[in-house]
């Protein structure tokens, strides 16, 4: 979309949906006759708002609605928000992708671009680069989903923000039992324990544990996946809070990898190597744990505190030829790290200290040290799939030091200024211990850092109608997976971060037709890190000099009559290259790979706290371009899901049962795509008409 139009087209669409919502808006029902509507509260923000209120793109799931599925990965929960594209890879050797408003599209694995946290604890590496596997479904309580400009409030790399927040123990004593299973061998076990204080100063307690195995939709997809789960919470006579939380994961997984588009037709099921030779893999096991303390001092000053630290070990085989690897200055076909990391956040919150102003102060600081090693997948009798000697050995240091400010100023009747400023500064060391003729010292530095500001206006119309504008400057770091190699297979130090001016209108609405939501964006990019190419099978990256993503973004949901609820989204993203590539064939114009111009979801559920359940969902995902230069897309497609339940609750035992089935006209579709695989092996396809179910006892003694 042309610049000059969108300029054009931005007000007049803001200003075409704000009339829609309006006539839903007058209406709402006499006064002489009014409907309590429920309070959403958002955390995500740090401005102590409701829904309505938080002048941002923020949506809340809560997992007591997502009930009726396996519980292993995070898309099961996370449907229908709009911006958000969350493709499973049915390759859970490489995690989800996760893609908002376009940014984190980029990643071939992990998470890139946008910020996770479980519990208030950073689920993302410093140099932005993180991962969904820790995340316990059994003990999940609700997410929070961040987009658009005030997402820059978590500093780097939060092109948008996910939140998850687990349990806190309640009431009796309990245990609940569960086992579900599934299409390809799915199997999964589950335990919960958890309670209530009885008194002040005595903890409340959840401990979640679970076994998942499967045999993979394609073939060489296994995978093995032990989860644990425990939080402590203290509420103190003093009016403070504490939790403790320790997650630990142990994952192994084979890897099908991607296929090109002709191996996709004729057996969406084969691994890439027919012969598997190479027994392509990943290993990971991960420890983390951290504590958050809150205390009010008065009714004025607040106080926050976060601190945590994990341990993170993955080795990696990968299907890279031996004759690829004869370059001395080749890294070999076998990843090897393990992975220290720690981190703090405090912060200061005074209220009214001026008159209707909230401020907060902070300060975050992450660190990571990192010792990695590179092996060649081949042993001396010619071998595949066995670590080999010796090609890489360094060690890596990031760590940031951000200082923040926010501020929220009533500064008139129901108009609220929102502001905020945070110094993100991200460090990268590497020394190189590997030295070898042919391969000298690749030892170096680099230091990222950039101010971001955000401010946001917003005006309350009145109780059901509230209309924003916001701006905030983005960062975005490379990770140390992309500055891994270069042209000459050395630490790309030559990399730039990424800097964005993000701009949002929106409208929000809550009534009695339910809870609505219109936002326009768009931001505008310098230096986003784009691929240079394949060397000798590992990927490269390089800066782009202008990229832009612009959009709206659409959502309703409602309880339409007593259990009977209804949820709808669109998400409309133009994300394209606003620039020529040097040194490439990307042309302005060029669409940025991994993101679907059109997105919709709609859902229909019968949901009560006892008794017969059941719901059916669409998504519909447009096509997906597979790299920069547009030369193959993935098709667009539409699924069809359903799921059926039943609760029965009896005195202090609760039975339930569910069963579901995904992709239910049996679509043949591809569910995701490596962007820019230097072979042409970019579709990893989707499992056709596949079923779950699965059931649950719990005993409160």
């Amino acid at each position: 979309m042309p610049g000059k139009y969108y300029e054009i087209l931005f007000p007049k669409t803001l200003l075409y949906l704000t009339a829609c919502l309006c006539q839903h808006l007058y209406a709402a029902p006499d006064s002489t006759d009014p409907v309590l509507l429920p309070v959403i509260k958002i955390e995500a923000t740090r401005s102590d708002t409701d829904w309505l209120q938080t002048p941002a793109s923020v949506y809340r799931i809560e997992q007591n609605k997502h009930t009726n599925n396996l519980s292993v990965n995070l898309s099961e929960t996370l449907k229908g928000v709009p911006g958000l594209q969350l493709n499973n890879r049915e390759n859970y050797a490489q995690d989800l992708q996760i893609s908002m408003r376009g940014f984190g599209a980029r990643s071939t694995f992990g998470v890139r671009g946008i910020r996770l946290y479980v519990d208030g604890i950073p689920a993302s590496m410093p140099d932005g680069q993180g991962q969904t596997s820790n995340i316990d479904l059994s003990s999940l309580d609700h997410i929070e989903v961040l987009g658009g400009p005030f997402s820059t409030l978590y500093g780097n790399s939060s092109g948008g923000t996910i939140l998850i927040t687990t349990k806190q123990g309640a009431g009796k004593d309990s245990i609940e039992l569960g086992y579900s299973a599934g299409s390809q061998h799915k199997s999964r076990a589950n335990v919960v324990l958890q309670g209530g204080a009885d008194r002040a100063g005595e903890p409340s307690y959840v401990l979640s544990s679970s076994y998942f195995d499967t045999d993979g939709y394609r073939d060489h997809s296994a995978a093995h996946k032990v989860l644990s789960n425990a939080k402590l919470t203290w509420d103190l006579d003093d009016g403070s809070k504490l939790n403790w939380i320790m997650n630990q994961v142990d994952i192994n997984a084979d890897d099908p990898q991607g296929l090109t588009r002709q191996q996709w037709q004729a057996n969406p099921k084969q691994v890439n190597d027919a012969n598997n030779i190479y027994d392509v893999r990943k290993e990971i096991n991960q420890t983390q744990t951290g504590l958050t303390w809150s205390k009010p001092i008065n009714d004025q000053h607040e106080l926050y505190a976060m601190a945590y630290l994990g341990h993170r070990e993955v080795t990696q085989y990968q299907s890279i030829p031996s004759a690829l690897q004869i370059n001395p200055r080749h890294a070999g076909g076998v990843i090897d790290f393990s992975r220290d990391y720690y981190g703090t956040d405090i912060r200061w919150t005074g209220k009214n200290l001026l008159p209707n102003m909230r401020l907060t102060a902070g300060l975050a600081f992450d660190y990571m040290d990192e010792d990695r090693q590179g092996y060649e997948n081949f042993d001396a009798n010619g071998q595949f799939g066995v670590k080999g000697k010796l090609r890489r050995d360094e060690q890596n240091f990031l760590w940031n030091l951000d200082p923040y400010l926010q501020a929220a100023w009533d500064f008139l009747p129901n108009w609220t200024l929102n502001t905020g400023l945070r110094y993100s500064n991200v460090h990268y060391q590497s020394n190189d211990h590997y030295i070898v003729t042919g391969n000298g010292d690749d030892s170096g530095k680099t230091d990222y850092n950039q101010v971001l500001p955000s401010v946001a206006l917003s005006w309350k119309m009145n109780d059901w109608f509230n209309v924003y504008a916001s701006y905030a400057k983005g960062f975005e770091t490379p990770t140390f997976t992309e500055m891994a190699y270069s042209a000459n297979d050395g630490i790309n130090f030559n990399l730039k971060p990424a800097s964005s001016n993000n701009h949002e209108l929106g409208v929000k609405a809550q009534n009695m037709w339910g809870n609505f939501t219109a936002a326009v964006f768009q931001s505008k990019t310098q230096n986003d890190i784009v691929s240079a190419g394949t060397v000798d099978g590992r990927a490269t990256y390089k800066n782009a000099d202008k990229t832009l993503r612009e959009g709206i973004e659409l959502s309703w949901n409602k309880n339409l009559w007593r259990d009977l609820t209804a949820q709808a989204s669109y998400s409309y993203i133009d994300a394209t290259f606003d620039a020529v590539i040097p040194d490439s064939t990307v042309q302005k114009g060029n669409k940025i790979p991994g993101i679907a111009k059109n997105q919709a979801f709609a859902s229909l559920g019968w949901q009560p706290e006892t008794g017969f359940n059941m719901g059916v969902d669409v998504l519909y995902m447009d096509q997906v371009y597979v790299d920069d230069t547009n030369s193959d897309a993935a098709p667009s497609y539409s699924i069809v899901s359903a799921n059926a339940g039943y609760v029965w609750k009896q005195a202090d035992w609760k039975v339930r049962t569910f069963a579901r089935v995904d992709n239910l006209f049996d679509k043949d579709y591809v569910g995701s795509v490596i962007v820019n695989e230097g072979n042409g092996r970019f579709f990893e396809p989707a499992d056709g008409l596949n079923w779950s179910a699965g059931l649950s006892v719990s005993k409160v003694f």
